[in-house]
């Protein structure tokens, strides 16, 4: 058993789609980046990358300008690194992500995002854990500029 570690950030920006765990979530504001910015589904990767000692997130599909992986859909990305993983021989046995955010209310749409990353992760939406929470507006997920996302996996040789 391997374990990873994996932690993004995004800053906020107007006018674009705020996309979590998978699922575009009604907001006034999206998050920056070179793809749809999922900050759930980034560390997310980086963890399962960071357990199979593949490296990370950036080394695989690079935010190059003009790429193919420029806006992307985050769930592709995720699809491609449990395929790296388990052409290693590896196989989530559970993952475990928090999302820190002030705004908006993440709770309610954590069961769609354990749904929408287990379909794409194709493992049972019970081996997802996903939690929120805010930093008492400290720092600057605090002054809403960004917003932040740990996640931890275990992996199994199979």
């Amino acid at each position: 058993m391997r374990i990873g570690f994996g932690y993004d950030v995004h800053q906020i920006a107007p006018n674009r789609a705020l996309w979590l765990g998978g699922i575009c979530i009604p907001c006034d504001f999206g998050l920056e980046g070179h793809s749809d910015a999922d900050v759930l589904i980034h560390a997310l990767c980086d963890a399962l990358l960071g357990a199979a000692n593949m490296r990370d997130i950036g080394y695989h599909f690079p935010p190059v300008k003009g790429n193919e992986f420029e806006g992307i859909d985050s769930k592709i990305l995720l699809r491609k690194t449990m395929e790296l993983i388990r052409g290693k021989g590896y196989e989530l046995s559970n993952c475990d992500c928090t999302i820190c955010a002030e705004a908006p209310k993440i709770n309610p749409h954590i069961p769609a995002m354990q749904t929408c990353l287990a379909e794409v992760m194709q493992t049972d939406p019970d081996n997802i854990s996903i939690k929120a929470t805010t930093t008492e507006k400290l720092g600057f997920v605090g002054r809403q500029e960004g917003m932040a996302a740990y996640a931890v996996c275990l992996i199994e040789k199979v």
